[in-house]
């Protein structure tokens, strides 16, 4: 036993216990990356872009409906940060060569990359912690969200409507479309990408098919790019962040947290009783951080697949009021920065206190109606 204060004490088993459960988590969150980053120096992410706008036909409102879709598709197979990361500064440098609202890019950027991360395993942190303790499969883990995660963004995109609705108006005019450097490399990129959703689905390991995509394209970057190979590529602070945080939560629940937490989130598993448990999550998340959340309340939710899934609704839509409730948000206003886009947390908070509700109570109902 380590002792932390007089009377008590922090068990070591508990720590090696918590090691060899976020150890994989934390090795997918390092090959993601490299994904995504390779990806993105590769121009996936440019293209698909650069194909919404195409498809989009000149029309505003069908051009911000492809956002919406890679938006939505970008967070469930590459996870939320991956959205926040890459995809925002990919379409606020689109609105601005087509002169558009920035503000609405980047918000829905922001909100889908937290609130669209319910669909799969890998489109979160949480979602991953959840998995390895519901012992269900990729696809059973789909079927018990979809209801939460499909209305959670049906729900954000009607608000974006209402909110940008004068700013979804109009047309804009394409600019000449640039080849791609290696066009070869861009395919094994794309291949790469599409291929991660099916195999997650179909049950891969979330870790072995992560690590295997970036094998492939960090190998074909070794023979056709290897200026995109550099060592920042590996995201070892935020690892570290992470697992700071993952031990600092185990260290208060020896403290008694989970105690607490238990009774503040009560039990149950009617609407209401969901509804709480979101509530209660949601402002953990805004209060501190979504991931020292989810694992503070924990075992407010063990043994309720429907409770876990209440618990994941809070931690992973909620986060939309403070900046530092979600990690993505940080690294969402940090690339917004970057671009010359200026980011008033006011407003932020505003809106987002006007959606979480309306997220939590919806999603939630959903989740009842579907799984009784």
């Amino acid at each position: 036993m380590i002792p932390v204060r007089p009377g008590t004490t922090v068990s070591c088993v508990h720590l090696e216990d918590l090691l060899f459960r976020v150890g994989p988590i934390l090795g997918f969150l390092v090959c993601i990356t490299v994904v995504a980053e390779l990806a993105d120096g590769i121009g996936v992410f440019q293209v698909a872009a650069r194909g919404a706008s195409q498809v989009a036909g000149g029309s505003v409102f069908r051009l911000w409906g492809m956002v919406v879709v890679v938006a939505v598709l970008c967070t469930a197979v590459l996870s939320l940060d991956t959205t926040a990361v890459l995809l925002t500064p990919l379409v606020l440098a689109m609105a601005k060569e087509l002169d558009l609202n920035r503000e609405l890019f980047a918000f829905t950027a922001v909100w889908l990359a937290n609130t669209a991360s319910l669909f799969l395993p890998v489109s979160n942190l949480t979602n991953l912690l959840a998995y390895g303790r519901l012992s269900t499969s990729t696809v059973g883990f789909a079927a018990l969200m979809w209801p939460a995660a499909v209305t959670s963004v049906v729900v954000t995109v009607l608000m974006l409507m209402i909110i940008f609705r004068r700013s979804l108006r109009g047309r804009f005019r394409l600019g000449p479309v640039e080849p791609p450097a290696d066009r070869t490399l861009l395919i094994i990129g794309m291949v790469v990408c599409a291929g991660l959703g099916p195999a997650f689905l179909l049950g891969v390991d979330v870790l072995a098919a992560a690590a295997a995509a970036a094998l492939v394209l960090t190998l074909a970057c070794v023979v056709r790019a290897r200026r995109l190979l550099r060592w920042n590529l590996l995201p070892w602070k935020l690892v570290l962040g992470v697992a700071v945080l993952f031990v600092a939560v185990q260290v208060a629940h020896d403290y008694g947290l989970g105690t607490a937490l238990t009774v503040a989130a009560g039990h149950g598993d009617r609407w209401l009783d969901l509804l709480h448990l979101g509530a209660v999550a949601a402002m953990g998340a805004n209060l501190v951080d979504n991931l020292p959340t989810y694992l503070a309340m924990e075992p407010t939710a063990a043994g309720s697949a429907q409770r876990t899934a209440a618990l994941l609704v809070g931690v992973n839509a909620g986060p939309l009021i403070t900046p530092w409730a979600s990690l993505a948000t940080l690294l969402w206003a940090a690339r917004c920065r970057t671009a010359g886009v200026e980011v008033s947390w006011l407003r932020f908070g505003r809106r987002g206190l006007l959606l979480v509700p309306l997220l939590l109570a919806a999603s939630l109902a959903a989740l009842v109606l579907v799984h009784g």
